[in-house]
């Protein structure tokens, strides 16, 4: 939905733009253009409605109706997010509670920056039913054994999520980048 929100903003801030900039160059023939436009239009619909008033009826309200579920659909979907911000947890005596996916990016931020040779990590942690999707942007020393640190990342992660916080881990993202050498590293 966010990707036909995107396309359907642009094509239209594209028409506007074009509008305005036809009206801007030329404002009398755009005006022209426009009256013509709408007395033939207003010529063409009044044609029908004397030819068959009860399908004109039904073409105004069946518009009318469509538009607005259409554009009511697309409005709800771009007010109301249904996307929750949280994880469901459920404990062992039957409780539930739900958590928000910011503390656990904060937890998994504090843990994973306690790791040697870590220098900054962003995680970007998305509930996906019972589970959750994390992805690590993590930047480290540029000396590092890399298959080594992403199986610690993975496995300190795994930990921090599956068994303190008592969460689903689903797909897990690890993208490493080194830090440029420095003298100071290679002393």
């Amino acid at each position: 939905m966010n990707g036909f929100n995107r396309l359907a903003a642009t094509l239209l801030w594209l028409a506007l733009l074009a509008a305005i900039l036809t009206a801007t160059i030329a404002p009398f023939w755009s005006i022209e253009w426009l009256q013509t436009n709408l007395t033939g239009l207003t010529t063409w619909l009044e044609a029908v409605k004397q030819e068959n008033p009860v399908y004109f009826v039904v073409g105004q309200a069946a518009v009318g109706i469509g538009a607005l579920l259409i554009f009511g659909a697309l409005v709800f979907f771009e007010v109301i997010t249904l996307r929750r911000r949280g994880v469901r947890i459920h404990t062992a005596e039957g409780g539930a509670a739900e958590l928000d996916t910011v503390s656990v990016a904060r937890r998994l931020q504090w843990h994973l920056d306690q790791l040697a040779e870590v220098i900054t990590v962003v995680p970007n942690v998305r509930p996906r039913g019972g589970s959750v999707d994390i992805r690590l942007e993590i930047e480290t020393a540029p000396d590092i054994d890399i298959p080594l640190k992403t199986d610690e990342v993975v496995e300190v992660t795994r930990d921090i999520i599956e068994q303190d916080m008592g969460l689903r881990l689903g797909k897990l993202d690890v993208h490493i980048r080194c830090a440029p050498f420095d003298p100071e590293w290679s002393q």
